[in-house]
């Protein structure tokens, strides 16, 4: 019976003895109708695989379903198949590179002749409806290489991918209907799967990433199982765009990025320089009273600091190319813009003998680094080349570490999560495939991370691989006003660089001891966050950030004098006011003022120069107004700063 039959063990403990070959669908359908109509595919010893594929062997099987968390990667890897078979039906000579499956989506790259228009993408969507209707199975089928060859003989993409795959490699393809795909899988079992859907909108991009190579049209999409849940991902989406920090950036006037300078580097305008100082004041402030030192370190350096340190050449690819020495050097000698101020920090350690007695050194510094960014992955201030970091780097003994992270976990707490309300979410990342140290130290470091993590009683993921190369680091992402997740602090645990800069302390033993190094930033870089805090807010900031507190708005000209006053009160009161005495209508200004998001608006008719008073608008209050004296509004806009209030 063995050897005709195979042991399936199903998530409840429960075994099914089956013939050896029996599909996941047919196991589904021996446990119930509902069951087998629910069934998109089947986890098979922890691999998920297609309904319809044959079963071996002994295994513990799941049968999944559109509640599983495997199920919406499923439909959207389908969603761009069908998209895919859309494409071909449409424009039958397109050349067909990668579609995968993204966070919220999917997408496909296609080489035409010309560009995708909207136009195009609404008759595609329309074609994949119909695909869809016809239901059109998923079939799976195994090749060699010769015949994928042939089969995609007259697409140069596919056929490029084919050479790649090595001899051991198993070569899949799918067929749905008149489209044959060169894909690993899995699948839902049929097109008719896919109810839910929309196209999105259609990009350039280079193939396999390469500037070098042709350009590529991509059609981005986005598939759900329920209508519903649809609805509210396109309305995030629009949410999204109504708050792009690039759009408001430009509307709020707080900064550009002018081609004649370069893509990724960044002009701070009056107002958004306002917001970038006010936070890099902030953090220097903890900093101060959380016993860091101030520091400030040369923007170029040559290139043999960064061979000491291990970016060369492991981080190369992210610095900018060397440049020629000054006239009083040898000609041998390059210098390059600093990506990151770690070495710099080293260096400030190494000037002096250290003691134990002197531990933790914490040295904090916002500086401005360079880093080649590709053009393809700039985006507004999220991406950027210049950018400003508020960082730190602390020397401790190994007793040290664990307190020196919960100050930097304290330090996150009081100025991310505790000032602007956000939800913090932390991840440990590990050790890369290429590194600096041996594996024991690597355990060690990460260890370390997570204990001190979980001795603080947070909860966090792991990060196979996503340590920087020098160490691995704990990274924190926050949730904004619509739910979207933002890269921002991270805490690095380094044993490297101490090393290879033969950093030293004496111990209470008199002995030459190393000291751990730790790396943080509370902000990441300036630009992002910004960047993050205009797309949270939707420009609106509160009031301790907004560049612009009050707005003065006399009605008449009569009251100007009287605004000016007003505004000369508020100024030598610390606070940051605008006079809008122009030829223009009350209501117009008042809308300017909405326009920019202003924090308070203060009306002055005749009855508040009379009394020495002012009408009040609050930003998002509407047509409310509250009528107080101006030292009543001192009073409170101070009160809002000193207590940073949301």
């Amino acid at each position: 019976m063995s050897g005709e039959s195979i042991r399936l063990t199903l998530p409840d403990g429960s075994v099914r003895e089956l013939p050896r070959g029996t599909t996941a669908r047919e196991l589904a359908q021996s446990i119930g109708a509902g069951l087998a109509r629910a069934a998109l595919a089947a986890r098979v010893d922890g691999a998920v695989r297609d309904l319809d594929r044959p079963i071996e062997a002994d295994a513990d099987v799941a049968i999944i379903t559109d509640r599983d968390p495997a199920a919406l990667e499923l439909l959207r890897h389908s969603s761009a198949h069908i998209l895919a078979t859309a494409v071909r039906e449409l424009f039958p000579g397109a050349g067909i590179g990668f579609g995968p499956p993204i966070e919220d989506g999917f997408y496909y790259d296609f080489q035409v002749e010309r560009p995708f228009t909207p136009e195009d993408l609404e008759r595609i969507e329309r074609k994949m409806t119909e695909v869809a209707e016809r239901d059109y199975p998923f079939r799976r089928e195994v090749v060699d290489r010769a015949e994928a060859n042939r089969r995609f003989a007259d697409d140069p993409l596919k056929l490029e991918r084919i050479g790649e795959l090595g001899d051991d490699e198993t070569i899949s393809v799918y067929t749905d209907g008149p489209f044959v795909d060169l894909c690993r899988g899995p699948h839902i079992p049929s097109t008719g799967r896919l109810r839910h859907f929309k196209l999105l909108n259609a990009a350039g991009a280079y193939w396999r990433g390469d500037e070098h190579r042709q350009m590529l049209q991509r059609i981005y999409g986005t598939a759900w199982f329920r209508q519903e849940d649809l609805d509210a991902y396109l309305h995030r989406l629009e949410e999204a765009r109504r708050r792009d920090h690039r759009v408001l950036g430009r509307q709020l006037d707080l900064f550009s990025i002018q081609e004649i300078v370069g893509p990724g580097l960044v002009f701070w305008h009056p107002k958004g320089a306002i917001v970038k100082w006010l936070l890099s004041r902030a953090v220097e402030d903890d900093n101060v009273a959380s016993g860091y030192e101030l520091v400030y370190t040369p923007n170029i350096t040559r290139e043999e600091l960064f061979r000491i340190s291990g970016h060369l050449p492991l981080y190369e690819a992210n610095q900018y190319p060397p440049m020629a020495a000054g006239h009083e050097e040898s000609e041998d000698v390059r210098y390059r813009a600093k990506p990151m101020n770690c070495p710099m920090h080293c260096l400030i350690y190494r000037t002096q003998q250290r003691s134990y007695r002197d531990l933790p050194l914490r040295l904090s510094e916002v500086a401005n680094v360079y880093r080649n960014e590709r053009s393809g992955v700039l985006h507004g201030l999220l991406r950027v080349r210049g950018l400003c970091m508020d960082d730190a780097h602390i020397f401790c003994t190994m007793d040290q570490v664990e307190d020196e992270i919960f100050l930097c976990l304290d330090q996150v707490n009081r100025l991310v999560k505790e000032t602007f309300g956000f939800e913090l979410d932390f991840e440990v990342s590990t050790r890369p495939p290429e590194r600096l140290g041996d594996d024991a130290t690597w355990d060690r470091a990460e260890a370390m991370l997570q204990s001190a993590l979980t001795r603080k009683g947070i909860a966090f993921r792991v990060d196979e691989g996503g340590g920087a190369f020098y160490g691995p680091k704990i990274d924190i992402k926050f949730r904004d006003a619509i739910g979207r997740l933002w890269q921002g602090p991270t805490i690095q645990l380094d044993f490297q660089l101490p090393e290879r800069f033969e950093l030293e302390y004496t111990g209470a033993d008199n002995q030459p001891h190393r000291p751990v190094m730790i790396h943080r930033a509370i902000y990441g870089t300036l630009e992002r966050f910004i960047g993050n805090l205009i797309e949270h807010f939707a420009g609106a900031f509160p009031v301790w950030l907004a560049p612009e507190q009050v707005r003065v708005i006399p009605i008449s000209a009569e009251q100007n004098a009287y605004g000016a006053g007003v505004a000369a009160r508020l100024k030598a009161a610390g606070i940051r006011v605008h006079v809008d005495d122009r030829n223009e209508t009350l209501n117009y200004r008042i809308r300017d003022a909405e326009t920019h998001k202003v924090p308070y608006m203060a009306v002055l008719g005749q009855r508040e120069a009379a009394a020495d008073s002012l009408a009040l608008r609050a930003r998002g209050a509407g047509k409310k107004q509250e009528v107080m004296a101006v030292d009543a509004l001192i009073a409170r806009v101070r009160d809002e700063v000193r207590q940073r209030t949301l």
